[in-house]
């Protein structure tokens, strides 16, 4: 599942035809890095790879001023069929990644349980951050926000709690790790 070619092909069925700029600054308005793993900085890559692809095609370029010359995109009606398969894959996939702190918890027996105990705290700490910012998302609605987007951030709150509740049981359980069975 490529998250960031759903992103665009949905923009530009959504809005119409944009450049890279504009999608970047959506990508920033609309919080992706909350909901996605969609990076700014990635869009121009895709958008050429779509483009020599027939998902999209340049429509005009346009400059303003001083500033470097834009293209516009529009999504071609290959671009369209992509997006209902992107969409369909995303809604039919249930993709639960392994975490890789299982598999270190999985192999650090022999880890000093202090230094462990440090690693557990420091990640509930960045998970509380994570949350925090999450929780702000709430209080901080931004112009076209609906009800999508809303449960969109309850879902990211609900998941980082989850992840804070699983680390406190292993910091409960932490003397148990090394216990023999």
């Amino acid at each position: 599942m490529n998250e960031t070619r759903l992103f665009v092909l949905a923009a530009l069925s959504r809005r119409g035809p944009m450049h890279g700029h504009q999608l970047r600054r959506d990508a920033r308005l609309d919080r992706a890095d909350l909901w996605s793993q969609v990076k700014p900085g990635s869009l121009y890559g895709a958008l050429h790879r779509m483009a020599d692809e027939g998902l999209i095609r340049p429509l005009r370029t346009e400059q303003q001023g001083a500033l470097p010359a834009r293209t516009i995109y529009e999504i071609t009606d290959e671009g369209h069929r992509e997006l209902r398969a992107l969409r369909d894959e995303a809604f039919t996939e249930v993709d639960l990644r392994p975490d890789p702190v299982d598999l270190a918890l999985a192999v650090s027996t022999d880890l000093d349980r202090e230094l462990l105990r440090g690693y557990l705290e420091d990640r509930i700490a960045a998970l509380r951050a994570r949350g925090s910012r999450i929780e702000h998302q709430l209080d901080r609605r931004w112009p076209d926000q609906n009800i999508a987007d809303d449960l969109i951030v309850e879902h990211a709150r609900i998941r980082i709690q989850g992840e804070i509740d699983w680390h406190e049981r292993v910091l409960a359980d932490i003397d148990k790790l090394t216990a023999p069975r």
